[in-house]
Formats: structure tokens, sequence, C-alpha cells
């Protein structure tokens, strides 16, 4: 299995990836997960991205109003 292969079978990003895709720093990253920008699960001191809901996420960015 290729690591491509590997990686589109995993269900979950590293912090670091999910926030790179959005052209964050890896900084950036961890801070937007902390701010609870990108949704997080956390697995004992693991914090991962799920990638159906970053996903879904993107797909309903700017489609409710301002945040109050």
């Amino acid at each position: 299995m290729t690591d491509k292969e590997e990686s589109d079978r995993r269900l979950v990003y590293e912090v670091r990836e999910a926030g790179a895709l959005l052209g964050l720093t890896k900084n950036g990253s961890y801070a937007a997960a902390k701010r609870g920008d990108i949704p997080t699960i956390r697995i004992g001191k693991l914090l991962k991205v799920p990638k159906v809901a970053f996903h879904k996420m993107l797909a309903n960015a700017g489609t409710t109003g301002p945040s109050e």
C-alpha cells in the first residue's frame, strides 16, 4: 500500500495537516484547534481532526450568518 493510499484510508488528520489544508502554519493550526475553529477529538494525549467533521465544516462555511 502506498503512502497516499494509507493517508486516504485514515479517518483523521493531524492538527497540522488540517491546518495546512487551510493555509495555516503549525502554530496557527494548533491555535485554531484550541479556539474550536478546527473540529478536534482527543485520544489520550493526542489531538486529532476527524476528516468527516473537517470537510463538513468547510462545506458549511459561509452558509450561516455571523456568529454572535
